[in-house]
């Protein structure tokens, strides 16, 4: 066996489980309204406790919320109690504080139980926008077939009529820009999907298919 082999295995030997999967979790850019449109359960509560489960090599995480309002899940699950994430970050486990802040909770249902991570949406209440705000109450729902296509460098076109070119990473080092806080992509009476910016749900009859 040569040298360089040996220092090679050694060093392979020397890492830990724990460096392995430091970088582990990478998620890609999501607009809000992607992030409504497909998780099971969408809510706004706050977090009244927490639990680690000894399940799994770094176990899970059981956040006890006190659910304010449900977007979307009234299928799935009409009222949650319980949320459930990895406890560690490297496995994309989310961080929640207790009884401090009211969260906007997005997440899957698996086997009766909500779970959620860092790929998944979940902000503090009071950090979403205005139009953040009623796209959870309306805009999002109505724009859930259209696809939102993320432009991340020129040049990048949309290809059917149902998408939205969704430009923000071109002038942020990262996706919450001007179309993640303030647009909706929703389906216009013609057929085809643009952005939608406004105060009131979307004209029947008027809305300005150029903004932004």
């Amino acid at each position: 066996m040569s040298l360089w082999l040996s220092l090679f295995l050694l060093l392979l030997c020397s890492w830990s489980l724990s460096d392995l999967v430091a970088e582990a979790c990478t998620c890609l850019p999501i607009h809000p309204q992607d992030a409504f449109c497909n998780s099971d359960i969408v809510i706004r509560a706050k977090v009244v406790g927490k639990k680690l489960m000894k399940d799994g090599p770094f176990g899970t995480m059981r956040y006890t919320v006190k659910q304010m309002k449900m977007y979307r899940g009234f299928d799935k699950m009409p009222h949650v109690q319980y949320i459930y994430t990895e406890a560690s970050e490297s496995l994309c486990g989310v961080k929640l504080e207790v009884n401090k802040y009211q969260y906007l909770i997005t997440g899957r249902v698996y086997e009766g139980k909500v779970y959620t991570g860092l790929c998944n949406l979940y902000e503090k209440w009071d950090r979403l926008t205005l139009s953040q705000r009623k796209g959870l109450n309306h805009r999002y729902h109505l724009g859930c077939g259209c696809k939102i296509k993320p432009c991340y460098y020129l040049p990048c076109f949309v290809t059917s009529k149902n998408e939205c070119l969704w430009t923000d990473m071109l002038s942020n080092f990262d996706h919450s820009g001007s179309q993640s806080k303030h647009y909706a992509c929703i389906r216009q009476k013609e057929g085809y999907c643009s952005w939608y910016r406004g105060w009131a749900p979307p004209d029947k009859t008027i809305i300005n298919a150029t903004d932004p």
